[in-house]
């Protein structure tokens, strides 16, 4: 184990954030928020067709990377410096990761060339330590009906990979509706899916845990990315912020809050790194056998889904403050950032069900 970057996790970094700089700065990304389009489905193309982060998780016989969640995990950082509006998380990430579980070689080489964007229609507010609610119901073998909310991704896939009990359906996007619901995260709308006797095809077992637990370590990632741009962002406005003829980051008081960030990004840094490099081994095969192995990888992505969710909100609103009055306008792009920090600590499961859980893997005792 290294929590150490690769070269190869290096170059691929520098490859996602000069597209990133070049084509998702701040403004471009306020600007796509307010014309009510905030996917950027050309970036996205161009991430999967030049980048191939689309494929990341796909092996290399459909067509894909055949990397592992180590590099997942370095894309995710990059992206969430950015805020950028891309359906990786629901497409390469929840989605393909449904798929491999599912065996559906097909429909994976398709989301592969980014040609293709699917998602997994669960509520981003689902925990994978609970059953998902039984909202959609199928008859005939194929025939889906019901709706699911708070959909991340819905809006602009392709197909939506269903789960019904503990089977995976396919459903084209043009068989169900698909209204878009308000969202405190601009850059990632939600939506209400509703099937009315829309068909779909079962493709294999679906296992909510082990699919929402992957999700939920690598998006500790993401929110790494976003405490590191917060942070570099206020060190930057605190040295050229002048208050008494000298710069605020030459106070006491600004310092140490500085520090402490400081320390709590190192912190997530690590916790993150570990629940990528444990889950980068989901996809051996003796390793997803053995029970010590799939339990070390749950307690990995559980201390850092709650450890990096509370950072991650805690940077942003430290920001927010150190900017001072800026900081709380809308023309800043802090607000993104804060706004993307408060919607994922919610996502894939809260800070506290994933302490909970982290406390049953380590068999830690509950209260008295």
């Amino acid at each position: 184990m290294t929590l150490l970057y690769t070269e190869v996790e290096e170059e691929l970094r520098a490859s996602v954030r000069g597209l990133l700089a070049d084509r998702c700065r701040p403004d471009a990304v306020l600007k796509r928020v307010e014309s009510g389009v905030p996917y950027d489905m050309d970036l996205w193309k161009t991430l999967s067709r030049e980048i191939g982060v689309a494929g990341l998780l796909v092996p290399e016989e459909y067509g894909g990377a055949g990397a592992s969640a180590r590099e997942v995990a370095v894309v995710l950082e990059e992206l969430g410096r950015a805020v950028a509006p891309v359906p990786f998380l629901t497409s390469a990430v929840l989605a393909t990761k449904a798929l491999l579980q599912a065996g559906e070689g097909d429909l994976i080489q398709e989301l592969a060339s980014g040609e293709t964007t699917a998602a997994l229609a669960v509520s981003m507010a689902a925990s994978p330590y609970r059953p998902l609610p039984e909202t959609v119901t199928v008859t005939d073998g194929r025939v889906l009906n019901g709706e699911i909310r708070a959909v991340a991704g819905a809006d602009v896939a392709d197909v939506l990979l269903v789960p019904v009990g503990t089977t995976l359906y396919v459903v084209r996007a043009e068989s169900v509706r698909v209204d878009v619901v308000p969202s405190l995260d601009l850059t990632r709308p939600i939506a209400t899916v509703t099937f009315s006797d829309a068909p779909g095809d079962a493709i294999g077992a679906f296992d909510v845990r082990s699919v929402l637990n992957f999700g939920a370590g690598l998006l500790a990632s993401e929110q790494l990315g976003v405490a590191e741009w917060c942070l570099s962002t206020t060190l930057s406005y605190i040295k050229e912020r002048h208050q008494f003829a000298r710069p605020v980051g030459s106070f006491q008081a600004i310092k140490h809050r500085m520090a402490d960030l400081w320390l709590d990004v190192v912190r997530a840094r690590a916790a993150a790194r570990n629940a990528a490099d444990l889950l980068a081994a989901d996809s051996e095969p003796a390793a997803s056998r053995d029970a010590e192995a799939v339990g070390n990888r749950e307690l990995a992505a559980a201390v850092a889904k709650a450890w990096c969710s509370e950072v991650a909100v805690h940077v942003a609103e430290e920001s927010v403050q150190l900017h001072g009055g800026i900081g709380m306008t809308w023309e800043h792009p802090l607000h993104l950032y804060l706004k993307r920090a408060k919607s994922t600590e919610i996502a894939l499961g809260s800070p506290g069900a994933h302490r909970d859980a982290l406390a049953a893997l380590a068999d830690l005792p509950g209260p008295a």
